[in-house]
């Protein structure tokens, strides 16, 4: 098969062959990522294959990067998957996209055909859905990675994307076009955090005008909920983390009253409950903390209170709640992707972003050139950054 350096893009020179291009490689857990030369091959039955133009760092990244949980664990990989791009080819059988068409990678995908992608109820995909667990192509189970180098060791993906590469290939169901005219930079935004935060707000519990709101952790997710809270009207919304220059940061975002646990001796929930006249309509979790997630439960009013939870829990421990607790009329959810259905809802999505629903610019706190990769996880790991948005 022929081999090409990307040096015209997407320009349809490099269809069919294999591209050869930068990428951010993780070797084992924990070690600094290699940017180095990929072969990344063409795409196959219901792939396709995207010149990726921004990419960015989440959590779920920063977590799989350091190994936390060793059964997800496979070297050499190729994480990211918060991005947005051009198509450069697609493969058999793929009519939604077409190459140049601009498009955002889905972690969680829709194939549009299972029980679960028909039923309005749920954003969840029997197929293509989020699976940490994934490493390889669904159509031959290979991977379309592999090393520049003599040895052609194969490359593993992750969550659906792998967007820390110059190129990569999806399957046709984890990739979404969006308006050519979207500011591509910020749409990175739209393949996890922003969405994950707003729709928890919108669609998960859709938040009524006049919500009293309460978030525990203020990373990206939870100055999403924030901002899709606001937006929907909330009359209330606290913040709770221990950073307390989140202060500062939430007030962006509608977050009027904060709350370092760090600072009094009284129970979180306590200090809410008072705040709110016995408690708020909605908490969200956002940190992957049992003993957070008991706290936001406790933060809600009784009989209607919801929590819902958005936080990565990496423990082996059960939830940390009493079954008789739910007869008080409180709620547990959950929520992926913030109940959006991929390549149904992010269209239309994007458009209410792009027209000032929610805001985009002030998640988005610093740039840096690609091979700077290990410097944006660095100011993740230090907490200087919401999003740090790395360019090819």
């Amino acid at each position: 098969m022929e081999v090409v350096s990307p040096i015209n893009g997407c320009s349809g020179d490099t269809a069919g062959r294999v591209i050869i291009c930068k990428a951010a490689v993780a070797w084992g857990p924990g070690e600094p990522l290699v940017i180095e030369q990929v072969r990344v091959d063409p795409p196959q039955k219901m792939e396709v294959r995207v010149k990726i133009l921004f990419t960015s760092i989440c959590h779920t990244d920063l977590s799989a990067w350091k190994g936390e949980n060793e059964s997800q664990r496979a070297y050499p990989r190729i994480f990211g998957h918060e991005a947005a791009g051009i198509v450069e080819s697609v493969g058999e059988g793929v009519t939604e996209v077409a190459a140049g068409d601009h498009v955002i990678p889905l972690f969680n995908g829709e194939c549009g055909t299972c029980r679960c992608c028909k039923n309005p109820k749920t954003n969840a995909c029997e197929v293509m859905g989020v699976n940490p667990m994934k490493r390889t192509m669904t159509h031959d189970g290979k991977t379309r990675f592999t090393t520049a180098d003599e040895r052609r060791l194969p490359i593993f993906h992750f969550l659906n994307t792998s967007t820390f590469s110059e190129f990569t290939v999806l399957e046709s169901a984890c990739v979404v076009k969006i308006d050519s005219e979207a500011p591509m930079k910020k749409m990175t935004l739209l393949s996890c955090g922003l969405s994950t935060g707003v729709g928890a707000a919108w669609n998960t519990v859709n938040m009524e005008a006049g919500s009293t709101v309460a978030i525990f952790g203020l990373g990206v997710i939870g100055l999403a909920v924030a901002e899709g809270a606001r937006a929907r009207g909330a009359s209330k919304i606290i913040g709770v983390d221990i950073n307390p220059l989140k202060s500062v940061v939430g007030k962006q975002f509608g977050i009027i009253d904060f709350i370092n646990p760090r600072d009094s001796d009284n129970p979180v929930h306590e200090i809410i409950i008072e705040k709110t006249n016995g408690g708020v309509d909605y908490s969200f979790e956002c940190v992957g903390n049992g003993e957070i997630l008991r706290t936001a439960f406790l933060s809600t009013h009784i009989g209607w209170g919801t929590t819902v939870m958005l936080g990565v829990h990496t423990s082996p421990k059960m939830l940390p709640l009493h079954p008789m607790e739910l007869f008080s009329g409180r709620k547990v959810v959950a929520s992926v992707f913030g109940g959006f259905k991929g390549r149904s809802d992010m269209p239309q999505f994007a458009k209410q972003c792009i027209e000032g629903v929610v805001k985009l610019d002030e998640f988005i706190t610093h740039q840096l050139p690609f091979h700077n990769i290990n410097d944006a996880f660095q100011l993740l790991i230090d907490g200087k950054s919401l999003r740090c948005v790395l360019q090819f």
